[in-house]
């Protein structure tokens, strides 16, 4: 398996140029975001993520996690591994700093769980997870339960896991039975089973944080009675240390067709007289508090699709640069290299220009994340807000999907090589293809675009997206150079297309919601086309001028021109496709 190198100049482009980290920078909290700061953390993270986690990928494929009595065992070094991470700060980020976190903004942190991912998703999985509680205990839990919990969990010293899926309601949650009894104190005892856990049992910390989902005796049917409850794994004493062992066990573990590293856990809670749970906010707005942490593992979970084509990428590149076979098609020359030949190198291209995409868009959308929480201006903060959201479904739904995708065309460069194990390309692929699922597959994204992010302010947030769009469109349109021009053209006839498709969504959507139903995947992969080629279009633009400018990174920059151009030829054609699919099921044709 080739080595990881983190693109840390791609990243950096990104970072500033697209998502403004330096306008980001001067908001409130994050004035130590400095370009200087931003370069070490980058450098350091690449350098850990390089030499100690990315070694550990293949162990972990090859030796999975081990179930025995309801212990979990993680593969050799994932525990000296997590210590180390746990060390570097790398946990808290993006935390508060009035808990031990960083304080730093998340577009920065993005980068840095960008570099994990790639270099062992299975690894990542579980401080992903821990992020995710971290927010959802600072939006919802008492003061005394922040006291208690979130600082070792933003060192990283304690981990947590979020409990929705149970074996009889799989994404319906309406459907859950796990139940919450009320004590005389104050707490409740947890009863029910958990599926599909990841990371609900390991040996790399000392005790575990669950967020469960279960009803009251006296709540209302379906998701509107559905309350939110920490079950530590370890109860803790008034002084901060661990006590009794917690009545919640892992009851097993998954065999998987990847992420072998990861414990996917079987989880069951209240088998001994039930499990001391403490309510998160307030009864029967679970799913509220837990949306929470789930658009944050939304993300991380589009961003790890990111992380795995960049990772798919950099093998067949490092491949077909060695790999010989074949005569050059122009010269002649016998036995040349396989990047010699111009499907390989479509496919290169292909596997590039989507993986660039995918990452200006999570990290643009990480960039407005920090902006709805720093921006003076409440109104600014709120826009803000709605764009990242309305965005989420895109970077996730579309950053997995493309993870398989790019990852595929890994194994097909490798040839039939690629189908063999040895060589590694197939393991990228394997890893990809939950990310699709977890977390609400691709039809639940495309639903959520829909009936939760388009409808809710009748495309209002969506307007102001394609007014965004419109104005880089209007600036390569206009440009002197003929390839912004092109790529302008491109980008021009995909909005237009995302827009009557739109209008016809807002037309129809609650009267023939049917027709939306069995339009939403197509329209959100219309959305993810243009929006992507919308980041490509905006990273052409400054390329050229900085080119313009006499910037030292003259080839980085040319390239970036090229993978834009690239996109905007092999890729936004589609659009046109999604649409008229998209138009014929809103049509009632589909």
């Amino acid at each position: 398996m080739s080595d990881y190198r983190a693109p840390i100049q791609d990243m950096r482009f990104v970072m500033d140029e697209l998502a403004d980290l330096p306008g980001i920078a001067r908001l409130p909290g994050f004035e130590e975001a400095t370009p200087d700061m931003a370069d070490a953390i980058l450098e350091e993270a690449a350098k850990f993520t390089g030499e100690v986690l990315a070694p550990l990928n293949a162990i972990g494929d090859r030796e999975g996690c081990r179930w025995q009595d309801g212990a979990v065992t993680t593969p050799p070094g994932w525990k000296e591994a997590y210590r180390l991470y746990c060390a570097g700060g790398w946990n808290g980020i993006a935390c508060s700093p009035a808990f031990g976190g960083q304080g730093l903004p998340n577009v920065l942190a993005v980068a840095v769980k960008e570099m994990v991912c790639s270099a062992n998703l299975a690894f990542s999985v579980c401080p992903l997870l821990t992020t995710g509680a971290i927010e959802a205990l600072m939006t919802c839990a008492s003061g005394e339960l922040i006291e208690t919990y979130l600082a070792k969990m933003i060192s990283g010293e304690w981990t947590g896991t979020m409990n929705l899926t149970e074996p009889q309601a799989g994404s319906d949650l309406a459907l859950l039975r796990s139940r919450a009894e009320p004590q005389t104190d104050g707490t409740y005892r947890i009863f029910g089973q958990k599926i599909f856990i990841s990371y609900g049992e390991h040996d790399m910390v000392d005790n575990i944080v669950h967020l469960v989902l279960a009803r009251l005796p006296d709540a209302p049917p379906g998701v509107k009675g559905i309350s939110l409850f920490l079950v530590p794994k370890f109860l803790v004493n008034a002084d901060g240390s661990l006590g009794a062992r917690n009545d919640v066990a892992c009851a097993s573990i998954e065999h998987k067709l990847g992420i072998h590293g990861s414990p996917t856990c079987v989880m069951a809670f209240g088998e001994q007289g039930g499990a001391v749970g403490y309510l998160l906010g307030q009864t029967n707005r679970g799913l509220e508090y837990m949306f929470v942490m789930m658009n944050e593992a939304r993300h991380g979970v589009g961003l790890q699709g990111v992380a795995l084509g960049e990772r798919a990428y950099q093998h067949a590149l490092a491949y077909a640069a060695e790999r010989k076979q074949g005569r050059d098609a122009v010269t002649g020359e016998a036995l040349v290299t396989i990047d010699h030949h111009p499907d390989v190198k479509r496919m290169l291209m292909l596997m590039k220009s989507r993986v660039e995409a995918a990452r200006a868009l999570a990290y643009y959308t990480a960039g407005l994340l920090d902006r709805s929480h720093a921006e003076n201006d409440e109104d600014v903060r709120q826009q803000q807000l709605f764009l990242a959201e309305f965005l989420i479904p895109l970077v996730k739904g579309g950053g997995t999907e493309m993870g398989i995708d790019v990852a595929s065309l890994g194994i097909q460069i490798h040839g039939g090589m690629g189908f063999i194990e040895e060589t590694g390309a197939a393991q990228f692929w394997r890893d990809a293809r939950i990310t699709t699922i977890y977390e609400g597959t691709t039809g639940i994204q495309a639903n959520d675009l829909i009936f939760r992010k388009l409808l809710r302010d009748r495309g209002a947030t969506a307007q102001r997206l394609f007014a965004e769009i419109e104005r880089t469109v209007s600036a390569l349109r206009s440009h002197d150079d003929a390839s912004l021009n092109a790529i302008g053209k491109s980008l021009q006839e995909g909005l237009a297309q995302w827009r009557e498709v739109t209008r016809c969504v807002l037309a129809s959507a609650k009267t023939q919601p049917e027709g939306a139903l069995t339009a939403a995947v197509p329209i959100l992969n219309l959305a993810v086309s243009v929006s992507n080629g919308w980041m490509m279009g905006r990273a052409a633009l400054i390329a050229r001028q900085r080119l313009d400018e006499g910037h030292a990174a003259t080839e980085f920059l040319r390239d970036k021109c090229v993978s834009a151009r690239f996109y905007a030829d092999h890729v936004m054609p589609l659009a046109g496709a999604y649409a008229a699919t998209a138009l014929s099921c809103l049509e009632g044709r589909g």
